[in-house]
């Protein structure tokens, strides 16, 4: 399972908007990292950087490669519609992005290793496919076993402030929950402008 394992909080001051990692030291160096320190931000990037910037962004956030990332563009591409939300949808409703918002764990890293360990049910059916997209009426379930119920109501506990989205139904006494729309941008609020992501790839 290929996975980005460099330091997390660097990325989110790298690109100024928390992504991963600690908040705290965020916000204590709340500028890019390197030897130059603060001074090292005043530098104008050009359009090319800052297209590529919100790519890296969008790509850190939900936890894929590059030549993942590009398979699903070039799929959103190909589809009708605007490409834009289309990569937006086709990221937000991967099977570890969906557990993590349901609040079966804390963490998309989580998350995905829930999936990976055969914590998780889609349909009925067990799956180590993190990267899986859901669509509407799709019903996801914990493992009935003791291990997997422990592990997901300790996740539940320590999400238990978090309002799962609109576009999922969660029963969190029955460790399931199910797809009801694909979301729509709004619902996502993306971190990125992804119209630039789009303008990226279309160069």
């Amino acid at each position: 399972m290929a996975r980005y394992t460099g330091p997390k909080t660097k990325i989110s001051r790298r690109y100024g908007v928390l992504i991963h990692g600690s908040p705290k030291a965020f916000e204590n160096k709340n500028y890019p990292p390197g030897q130059h320190g603060p001074k090292g931000s005043r530098r104008k990037l050009s359009d090319y950087a800052l297209a590529l910037a919100e790519k890296q962004k969008l790509r850190f956030q939900y936890g894929v490669l590059e030549r993942q990332f590009r398979r699903y563009f070039q799929q959103a591409n190909s589809t009708r519609g605007v490409t834009g939300e289309i990569l937006l949808q086709l990221l937000e409703t991967r099977l570890d992005n969906v557990v993590h918002k349901m609040g079966f764990a804390k963490t998309l890293q989580a998350a995905r290793q829930m999936v990976s360990h055969g914590h998780v049910f889609v349909n009925g059916h067990k799956t180590n496919a993190s990267s899986m997209n859901l669509k509407p009426g799709n019903v996801i379930a914990i493992k009935q076993g003791e291990r997997s119920k422990r592990l997901a109501n300790k996740f539940l506990d320590q999400t238990s402030a978090l309002t799962p989205p609109d576009w999922l139904l969660v029963e969190k006494e029955n460790l399931s929950g199910s797809v009801v729309r694909i979301p729509t941008r709004e619902d996502i609020n993306p971190i990125v402008n992804e119209q630039l992501v789009v303008e990226l790839y279309s160069r």
